[in-house]
């Protein structure tokens, strides 16, 4: 998201508040963005930077190009300070380094940016000596904090700062932005039901094993449509083998959960929900006559509480073998 517009298209609200301060010349000066992973924070806080700094501004969409455009893509602008947790937390010594800096004028202009990341990894005393900039605030000035858990931070620090909450993507903006990264259409409707975070989705695009876990459900589904004897046996000698640990198992009872819910879809004509299979694919009718609808809504149910047992650290495969019988009576 290198544009106000296409901020606006995921963040309509963020987008139009800032964008509107920026026309007006009436900056806050602080800023606390809170959102989930993948909400869109850390474009918000660049393109926000960019935007006070570009040398070819177009009202408010910096050219991206400009030194001070590529400076700040690259953390390399002497008066945008990025500052973010070393190791679990923000330290002391980080802040007193950035009031150090903030005792000179700025090398380049007249303004100064600081974008703080995890701001609720701030430890007490650092929250308290950032307090200090926001207390007495210079107007050439811009902290821009990023959190995604912001009752965590300083109610102090946090009445200082004008609030931006973040909506979760909606499912086809997050489809359009993997589209746009050369995900399929297909691939980034099934990651779309899985995560909301686009991070996250193009981990899992990229990471081979996740082909893999799709094949093997759709491998699962085929012996329950054909019901078949063999399904036992491919759990213990292909599922579980894959499904190692237990972000993989809930993984694959996800991706699992959807499938059956294509089925579900498939029997109500709603063909444009389908997540796991094409509209078009053969093995959708056969599942129709193997299972009901209200056999599928009672396997829904089943999936469900299988993750719920894996969180309860049940044996892996005590909950498929479970889940498998619950499925075949």
């Amino acid at each position: 998201m290198e544009t106000w517009k296409a901020i606006a298209e995921v963040q309509p609200l963020a987008a139009r508040i800032l964008t509107n301060s920026l026309k007006r010349g009436r900056m806050s000066h602080a800023y606390l963005i809170r959102g989930e992973r993948g909400t869109g924070k850390e474009s918000i806080a660049r393109l926000l930077a960019k935007s006070l700094f570009c040398e070819n501004i177009t009202e408010v969409e910096p050219c991206h190009t400009c030194r001070a455009c590529r400076r700040i893509e690259s953390h390399n602008h002497p008066d945008v300070h990025w500052i973010e947790p070393d190791g679990q937390s923000i330290k002391t010594a980080q802040i007193e380094h950035l009031q150090k800096e903030f005792m000179y004028s700025s090398m380049e202009s007249e303004q100064k940016v600081y974008i703080i990341k995890a701001a609720d990894t701030l430890t007490a005393n650092a929250g308290n000596r950032i307090l200090k900039f926001l207390e007495e605030p210079n107007r050439k000035t811009t902290a821009i904090m990023l959190t995604e858990n912001s009752q965590a931070i300083l109610p102090t620090i946090r009445s200082r700062c004008q609030m931006l909450d973040l909506k979760p993507l909606h499912p086809k903006a997050l489809q359009k932005q993997l589209r746009e990264s050369g995900i399929s259409e297909r691939r980034a409707i099934l990651l779309s039901a899985l995560t909301n975070n686009v991070d996250d989705a193009i981990a899992m695009h990229d990471d081979p094993s996740f082909a893999e876990s799709q094949t093997l459900v759709i491998q699962l589904m085929e012996l329950f449509i054909n019901q078949s004897s063999d399904v036992h046996l491919f759990i213990h000698k292909r599922w579980m083998p894959h499904f190692k640990e237990r972000n993989e198992q809930e993984q694959g009872l996800d991706i699992l959960l959807l499938a059956f819910k294509d089925l579900l879809y498939y029997h109500i004509d709603l063909l444009a929900f389908l997540v796991v299979f094409d509209p078009d694919d053969e093995r959708l009718e056969k599942g129709r006559i193997t299972f009901s609808k209200q056999k599928i809504i009672a396997v829904l149910h089943a999936i469900v509480e299988a993750k719920q047992k894996l969180r309860q650290h049940v044996q892996p495969a005590l909950v498929m073998e479970q889940l498998v019988h619950h499925i075949q009576r």
